[in-house]
């Protein structure tokens, strides 16, 4: 009995089944890096291909990504911050390295022609469908801002206001008196 009871405790305290554990700093899988890490679903999935967005001439931030990659968790975060204040006059594509095909050519407007086998891999084409920027690893929010200015004709950081999103759901609290 008291062997038995041993075992149950040993049991209970090594925790009788496997956990799952995942993080930001690992390369486990936990979900979707944009809803979990960067706080946006919205991202995921695009609104739009990467081949959609090359035709309608609108300049497009693409990355390619996966959801069990530490760097790509960590970059989620800038992909987001990025999107609030070029979200609505630029196509966000996030693309899963996973689901790009493997085969022996690609057409300049499919993800694989671009796609250097490593992530995160940022992309950036203007609104002539241009690329304008191609890195991989994880890039810091002010180069791809940098780029993004360039492509839009925006005044270098230095000598401009912060870009900031307009508030949405905003609630107006002021009371105005009737007239």
């Amino acid at each position: 009995m008291l062997l038995a009871s041993l075992v149950v405790v040993l049991w209970l305290s090594w925790g009788g089944q496997p956990t799952a554990l995942a993080g930001l700093t690992d390369d486990n899988y936990d979900g979707n890096i944009f809803a979990l890490y960067a706080g946006n679903g919205s991202l995921v999935p695009p609104r739009v291909s990467l081949e959609q967005s090359l035709k309608y001439g609108k300049p497009t931030l693409a990355v390619i990504y996966v959801d069990d990659n530490s760097d790509c968790k960590v970059f989620a975060s800038v992909i987001s911050q990025l999107q609030a204040p070029y979200g609505r006059v630029a196509n966000f594509v996030p693309i899963m390295a996973d689901s790009i095909p493997v085969k022996a050519s690609y057409s300049s407007s499919e993800a694989g022609y671009y796609f250097r086998n490593a992530v995160p891999q940022t992309l950036v084409f203007d609104a002539d469908g241009q690329m304008v920027f191609n890195q991989t690893g994880i890039v810091s929010y002010e180069a791809i801002d940098d780029v993004m200015r360039a492509v839009f004709d925006l005044l270098p950081r230095t000598e401009s206001a912060e870009l900031r999103r307009r508030p949405v759901n905003e609630v107006n609290s002021e009371l105005v008196p009737a007239s």
